[in-house]
């Protein structure tokens, strides 16, 4: 089989319905499987995945398995020789499956490609970006952010100077939509465990690199993504002394950034 499109999903049952449905409207000129993995299976998705869905692979998990292993699940159980890893609040549009497969297809020097991602009234959302550096998620997650110096650095990481409209090599990608070969996947391996949730995807995209195969943004390809920041919801104090999430996200940035400390961060734009 060519192609398998992996979605991951959490307690979004009405969402995940609409990616699937895109999925099967849109896509259309490939022979490709799907399939689902689902944290903290609740019983309107499996009700939904079971009646609605019966030719999908669905697997489900009672606890609250984390991001990283529900990819990597998803790779397990699938059997293309190119993987759209996707989440279940990603709308795929005409052709944007079939463009971002062929562009790495067609490229054997890329291991993981992204499409660009927009919000639901058409603006771009951004998806591509350079590396996290300490002082970087100490900007986004703090006032200082609104310093103009701040934001100066955070426009920096979010790649403002570049206008997205043409393929470009970048450090990392948003884990929300990737188009990986199943070639490169087998050197780099999996996402690594040690991660829960956040900064999986720029360690997964830094390990590509370093095993020698490019990243890339490749905007041709056009995805709808309800993005929502829920480890930020309620300001910065509230978020830093209630939200669990913030503790997560700056918990695995404290993993990678151990992980990789002493060794130079490799650079591509």
């Amino acid at each position: 089989m060519e192609l398998s499109i992996a979605i991951n999903n959490y307690k979004n049952p009405e969402l995940l319905k609409l990616c699937i449905d895109s999925i099967k409207k849109n896509v259309k000129n490939v022979e490709y499987e799907i399939i689902v993995t689902d944290s903290a299976t609740e019983e309107d998705t499996e009700t939904m995945m079971r009646e609605d869905y019966p030719e999908i692979k669905f697997s489900p998990h009672k606890k609250n398995v984390g991001f990283q292993v529900l990819l990597n699940r998803g790779i397990k159980e699938s059997k293309g020789e190119y993987i759209l890893l996707i989440n279940g609040d990603i709308i795929v549009t005409e052709n944007s499956v079939e463009i971002i497969r062929d562009f790495v297809k067609n490229n054997p020097s890329i291991g993981i490609a992204g499409p660009r991602l927009l919000n639901f009234n058409e603006l771009l959302q951004y998806s591509c970006f350079r590396y996290y550096e300490p002082i970087t998620i100490i900007y986004r997650r703090t006032p200082l952010g609104k310093l103009g110096f701040a934001k100066n650095h955070l426009d920096w990481f979010l790649m403002k100077d570049y206008d997205h409209k043409s393929s470009k090599e970048v450090d990392w990608l948003m884990g929300s939509a990737f188009m990986v070969s199943r070639e490169a996947i087998k050197k780099v391996g999996p996402m690594d465990s040690r991660f829960f949730m956040y900064m999986e995807d720029v360690d997964w995209c830094r390990r590509f690199w370093e095993n020698g195969y490019k990243v890339v943004y490749c905007p041709e390809s056009k995805m709808y993504h309800y993005h929502g920041k829920a480890s930020a919801k309620g300001g910065f104090l509230r978020s830093l002394f209630s939200n669990k999430l913030t503790w997560i996200h700056i918990s695995s940035a404290i993993k990678y950034f151990w992980k990789y400390r002493g060794k130079p961060t490799p650079r591509h734009n």
